[in-house]
């Protein structure tokens, strides 16, 4: 038997076979969809990765915007201005695009039957498809699983979550608050997300790496549909392109788990001719993928010190009840007073935000600037630059505070107790291995 060297070039298709008409149709609408969709959403924005910043897509660029809008207007008769801006990846904008990049894939698949009718397989293509599948999906796992990791994703319930009635939170606030209230629960869900993600970088790892990306995508696109989170469309697409790298191993897999026969080795056909190149190949996957997972984890180690959980907190920081309220030298019951001074609680937890909880349990939020040199916090309202309001301080121990000052021409003067932390059972459960009985 003869040995080959490692610069002996190989056959990449010589076992490659004939395509299906239909393994050829899937591939050719695969092909173009996954590309499209990609190129339009974050998807592919997450290889286009610099230190400081990233590309959420071309889709929100021109001219492909334009075509969204006028899909929107002339095919839909949406006579509202699509919305693209915010946290959701699910407002009507990008179901009108994902419509076009959908109309738009049928139709050049069908061109490209028309004129390629002669192809026997794209297996060269294929793998280079793959490649690009592997990385962009492995991005998306490194960006969310990271921010799991280092649990800023789903911050710990904050001060106003905890005053808030859980009838008055959304059914997408109930999932954050929930999560977040767990962080060890977080971090596992980050560290298999990040462990789906590495294992894709490598071609002989992705089977693996697809059966737990797969296994993490589906959880999540629960999540986001059961919970009205606004990343469905992202989410159910990159369970579609997870499925499509498993696609060739389906008889293998089916043969160990179905039919209790021993699974036949991988024979994925080879791009590169050489050992060499291949070895190239995967080290250069190796380092592009490892600096994806650096930015990402720099980026979200910025934003743990800059406004997650490692961010400065309010020198005045706590929920405090509001024991005596006058307005204008009289002193009434808060239910008693002008709506906007029915206050139950003041809030302090971000260092430039004060919060005031009303009766009814709405809340009214303001900035702050609090000089402790001089015992007086200055309140700003939204945009506005013509609105202030001050206050002067004074502790009256850990869990004592008064406020006295002037708002929209009232004498406002508050004397406030702080809430203990005890005081919430949430910010107390933990685990137990020996669990009392539930009351």
């Amino acid at each position: 038997m003869r040995i080959k060297s490692p610069t002996e070039s190989v056959n990449p298709v010589s076992s490659a076979g004939e395509w299906t008409l239909v393994e050829r149709l899937i591939f050719r609408f695969c092909f173009i969809y996954f590309a499209l969709f990609s190129l339009t959403t974050k998807i592919a924005g997450g290889l286009l990765l610099l230190p400081d910043r990233s590309i959420s897509g071309l889709g929100i660029l021109w001219p492909l915007r334009q075509v969204t809008f006028w899909v929107g207007a002339h095919i839909f008769a949406i006579s509202e201005t699509l919305q693209y801006t915010g946290n959701s990846w699910d407002t009507d904008f990008y179901w009108v695009q994902a419509a076009w990049v959908l109309a738009v894939s049928i139709a050049a698949t069908g061109l490209w039957c028309a004129l390629d009718r002669r192809r026997h397989n794209y297996v060269m293509l294929h793998e280079w498809m793959r490649i690009f599948l592997r990385l962009a999906i492995a991005s998306q796992m490194f960006e969310y699983g990271i921010a799991k990791v280092i649990p800023v994703q789903f911050p710990t319930p904050s001060l106003i979550t905890l005053v808030t009635p859980v009838g008055g939170v959304s059914i997408q606030g109930l999932l954050w608050t929930f999560i977040g209230a767990s962080p060890l629960y977080q971090i596992l869900t980050g560290v298999v997300e990040v462990t789906g993600g590495l294992l894709l970088l490598v071609g002989r790892t992705t089977l693996l790496g697809a059966f737990i990306t797969l296994a993490a995508m589906l959880q999540i696109f629960a999540f986001n549909v059961l919970y009205d989170v606004g990343v469905k469309l992202v989410s159910f697409h990159l369970i579609l392109m997870t499925l499509f790298l498993l696609a060739p191993q389906f008889p293998r897999l089916r043969d160990f788990f179905l039919r209790n026969r021993p699974a036949a080795a991988s024979d994925r056909p080879q791009i590169f001719a050489t050992r060499r190149t291949r070895r190239i190949a995967v080290a250069a996957q190796l380092i592009f993928g490892l600096y994806m997972l650096g930015v990402y984890t720099n980026v979200t180690r910025i934003y743990w010190y800059q406004g997650g959980g490692g961010s400065p907190r309010s020198p005045l920081y706590g929920i405090w009840d509001v024991e005596e309220l006058s307005v204008d030298g009289q002193v009434r019951a808060p239910v008693l007073n002008d709506y906007d001074r029915r206050w139950r609680r003041v809030i302090f937890d971000e260092p430039a935000s004060m919060v005031f909880q009303r009766t009814d349990d709405s809340f009214s939020r303001y900035g702050v600037s609090i000089d402790l040199n001089r015992n007086v916090l200055v309140l700003s309202k939204g945009e506005s630059r013509s609105w202030n309001s001050s206050f002067i301080f004074q502790r009256g121990g850990d869990d004592r505070l008064v406020l006295e000052g002037d708002m929209d021409d009232y004498s406002i003067r508050m004397e406030l107790r702080r809430l203990e932390p005890d005081t919430f059972q949430l910010l107390n459960s933990h685990f137990r291995w020996v669990r009392p009985p539930d009351p």
